[in-house]
């Protein structure tokens, strides 16, 4: 019994956790990197994807040039008129 306790205590599991939690970290670090680095691109690709899905072309997209970078119009109270 006290052979078998020793055997478990001398064991590293302690280790493997530890391994694990620092290759988390790491991949967490890499991917925040690639999203920084390539952030924009894919906004602009989702959004692409997004128009095609909902049924307008990228023609319709372009002729909306005058919309912000999120694809909304600054609205002013001149819009709100009748």
């Amino acid at each position: 019994m006290i052979l078998k306790f020793r055997r478990f205590m001398k064991g590293g599991r302690g280790q493997g956790m530890s391994e694990y939690i620092i290759m988390v970290g790491l991949v967490a670090v890499a991917a925040i990197g690639i999203y920084t680095a390539f952030g924009k691109q894919s906004r602009a690709a989702m959004e692409t994807m997004g128009l095609q899905l909902s049924g307008d072309s990228a023609a319709t997209q372009t002729q909306n040039s005058d919309l912000g970078t999120h694809g909304q119009k600054d609205v002013t109270l001149e819009d709100f008129q009748n």
